[in-house]
């Protein structure tokens, strides 16, 4: 299926519910993948519309941003993730940190590089990872294709991600960050908006499993009849 700053240190204190001071609702995103596949820059490209090309080996840091949502300001926190993964006979090894921002997300993002088929294998015991972690299907992952201009070094064509994608039951773009900042914007508030939904039908759901109906008052005439009648056989 297709789609139509502030930081702190990774994890190494606790990660607040929510961004302290900002109004409105509060999403947590991750965004994960192995090294060197254009996180950091698809993160820092969402938030300030700034392509930067060269970063340091991440150790993973905590953005949170208000972004305005149709209409409405979301808090957004997002969690960038070092690409520390193994992957070993289809099964992937993931620190505990990594494991912790998995629990703690409610979204994710998982990103691999075109010109990189290891970055892709990747994805498929990540997704699975996740699901373990969040079993409820509701809970949104999107797969994206990243460095879509870098089409002279490409390794994984746009039908296998789709393809697994498909596979997956979930959604995927193919993107460009360094060339197209609209493409990254819809990635994320693409994963915003269903999460934003999702909250808001939760809320929904424990209003209604709040409103307890109030039991039947007795009717007291057929209590009366019942009485009389107990009384009457026990003369007989």
């Amino acid at each position: 299926m297709r789609l139509p700053s502030m930081s702190q240190p990774f994890l190494l204190a606790p990660i607040a519910e929510c961004a302290p001071g900002l109004p409105g609702p509060q999403v947590r995103l991750a965004v994960l993948g192995a090294r060197s596949v254009g996180k950091s820059a698809m993160i820092v490209r969402f938030l300030t519309k700034r392509f930067i090309g060269d970063y340091e080996p991440n150790t993973g840091s905590l953005y949170s941003r208000l972004v305005r949502l149709e209409g409405d300001h979301v808090a957004v926190q997002i969690q960038d993730t070092p690409g520390c993964i193994q992957v070993q006979e289809d099964c992937v090894q993931v620190l505990d940190a990594l494991s912790r921002c998995v629990k703690w997300a409610e979204g994710f993002l998982l990103v691999y590089s075109i010109t990189d088929y290891s970055s892709y294998q990747v994805v498929r015991p990540l997704y699975q990872h996740i699901r373990k972690v969040h079993p409820d299907a509701r809970t949104p992952i999107i797969i994206v294709g990243n460095k879509a201009d870098l089409l002279h070094a490409r390794q994984v064509q746009a039908k296998e991600g789709l393809q697994l994608a498909n596979e997956l039951g979930s959604l995927f773009l193919e993107i460009s960050t360094s060339d197209d900042s609209q493409g990254v914007c819809d990635v994320f508030q693409y994963l915003c908006k269903e999460l934003s939904k999702l909250q808001h039908a939760g809320s929904t759901d424990r209003r209604r499993a709040s409103i307890i109906p109030r039991p039947k008052s007795p009717n007291m005439q057929d209590l009366k009849r019942r009485f009389k009648q107990a009384l009457s056989s026990k003369v007989k």
